[in-house]
């Protein structure tokens, strides 16, 4: 039998079952063919996606909302970043999100990352982008969020991410794509 190249044909689903729907995501079961002919059992979770924002001052300084994260029971410094929702483009979940949480509004928005954070379980598409030409305003926290932010210059969070005082897988890819691959194409023009 010939062998089949990878990343050329999808699972076939078998069977599919909705376990659990919730406001924010939903878990599902999958009986799968996989491409190499493995049946297997995949739950999944279901999830709309995401943007997360790495808004940038005018002076180089790069701003990070602290918040409480229940699920690592601790308070976590991170990029703006929240779901899409229904009906939302990427564009305007980054605009909804960057309102909220920090009151800023971005003249230019741009994706500049778009990975699957965890792809083993979950289904979610995450869209990092590059917000810049801000204007200050004032924040629209959801109810339940308590949100501080300070703006940080790039050495700063290259210390904080060496000393392991940022933690958020996100935020620490979004800075290193931005440190590395964004800021030095700026000095070359």
């Amino acid at each position: 039998m010939p062998r089949r190249k990878a990343g050329r044909s999808a699972a076939k689903i078998l069977r599919s079952e909705i376990i659990y729907k919730g406001p924010v995501f939903g878990v599902r079961r999958d009986e799968v063919q996989e491409p190499g002919g493995v049946r297997a059992i995949r739950e999944v979770i279901t999830h709309p996606g995401s943007v997360v924002v790495l808004p940038v001052l005018p002076d180089g300084r790069i701003l990070l909302i602290r918040q409480y994260r229940y699920a690592t029971r601790q308070y976590l410094w991170e990029l703006v970043a929240g779901r899409i929702d229904s009906g939302e483009s990427v564009r305007q979940a980054a605009a909804r999100e960057l309102i909220e949480e920090t009151g800023y509004r971005a003249k230019k928005v741009r994706v500049f990352l778009d990975v699957f954070p965890t792809p083993g379980f979950l289904e979610e598409r995450m869209y990092i982008l590059l917000a810049e030409k801000l204007t200050e305003g004032e924040a629209q926290p959801e109810e339940d969020e308590r949100i501080t932010a300070k703006a940080f210059r790039r050495a700063d969070l290259e210390d904080m991410i060496r000393r392991n005082v940022l933690r958020d897988a996100k935020t620490i890819a979004g800075l290193l794509y931005y440190f590395r691959f964004l800021t030095r194409k700026k000095k070359k023009n």
